[in-house]
């Protein structure tokens, strides 16, 4: 199944003390409709569970050309203005951006298997969702990416893991240099969901007790990076599309078949 996005932004933002739960009130509320209007996707919304001052979430685009088109619309459009200064006073830092896409023609996210949940709505429990960056000093190989489907993401299947994409680093001229990317970096992102934390505990004590994992795969996958991975654990706020078990979670992607993950259409 082709992805919705070929082209995936991840914005990491640090926000002002205290004022995380008004960015994701005004987000939910303001700007998911208008940046879709606009032809932007909004792929997902996450708190970060290890620090009140992060919010994350992912947009998506047909290509770098309609990126900036969809991009020029929105911040010089009427609800950006209206809400923009709101927005802007909760937000320490907003310029810690990845621009990405899908690692294969079958990991990136799909279509949304049911409708985002209306503002003000009663969400389901969320999933328990991990975001892993491998970062290289190279571009990422394809060889890797080949690499880590044959033989390391079956063993985080097996432990309990359910992949949700993989993502590599996208190197296209930023075509919106208004807002700046890290142009620089070499990344592996993978990202997972879980029922909950102690899923999440389960799956790393059975990729401990792996022998294979802990005596082979650990050590072949570390010497590869150039430092050690990047791990964030994410809560998904209500109107998010990956990781509300309404909207059905995501299949497990295997070797033999591939099904992923619910995004918008």
């Amino acid at each position: 199944m082709p992805s919705c996005c070929p082209i995936v932004e991840l914005r990491t933002y640090t926000t002002y003390p205290g004022t995380r739960e008004t960015l994701v009130s005004l987000f939910e509320r303001e700007f998911i409709e208008s940046q879709e209007a606009d032809g932007i996707q909004v792929i997902a919304q996450f708190r970060d569970r290890n620090d009140p001052d992060r919010f994350v979430w992912l947009r998506g685009f047909p290509d770098m050309a309609a990126r900036a088109t969809a991009l020029t619309a929105f911040y010089t459009g009427p609800r950006w203005a209206a809400h923009r200064d709101a927005a802007n006073a909760t937000l320490y830092d907003n310029d810690n951006v990845l621009l990405l896409h899908p690692a294969t023609a079958s990991s990136g996210f799909s279509p949304a298997q049911a409708p985002r949940s209306p503002p003000g709505g009663t969400p389901s429990p969320p999933d328990f969702v991990v975001a892993t960056t491998y970062h290289f000093a190279q571009p990422v190989s394809a060889e890797f990416v080949r690499w880590f489907d044959d033989a390391v993401a079956p063993r985080l299947i097996t432990a309990g893991a359910t992949l949700v994409a993989e993502l590599v680093s996208d190197h296209s001229p930023n075509t919106f240099p208004r807002l700046p990317v890290r142009e620089a970096e070499n990344v592996f992102l993978w990202i997972a969901q879980f029922d909950d934390r102690a899923s999440y505990d389960r799956h790393l004590a059975r990729l401990a007790a792996d022998a294979r994992w802990r005596d082979e795969l650990f050590a072949a996958l570390h010497k590869q990076l150039a430092r050690y991975p990047e791990v964030t654990m994410l809560e998904p706020t209500p109107r998010s599309l990956v990781g509300q078990r309404s909207r059905g979670g995501s299949a497990e992607r295997s070797r033999q078949a591939v099904t992923e993950t619910a995004v918008g259409p």
